[in-house]
């Protein structure tokens, strides 16, 4: 698989963060700054998505999540 690389400048406490998060996972920093990227981009893919589908759901009577787990529960 072909990489890149990414430099990025970390306050001292996020640092921190990293380092722990990383120790306790038996991860690299690097490994663990990759999936929290990966899920924050996958979780603004969802947030786009929902948005657009939502007027076509409201327009179906769905407007929360309760009614969509209602329905295929």
């Amino acid at each position: 698989m072909k990489t890149a690389t990414l430099n990025i400048r970390l306050d001292k406490d996020l640092d921190e963060l990293l380092t722990k998060a990383s120790r306790l996972a038996g991860r690299t920093r690097s490994e663990v700054a990759r999936e929290a990227i990966r899920r924050q981009l996958r979780i603004r893919q969802f947030e786009a998505l929902r948005k657009r589908i939502m007027p076509f759901a409201e327009a179906r009577g769905f407007l929360t999540d309760e009614d969509v787990f209602s329905e295929i529960s």
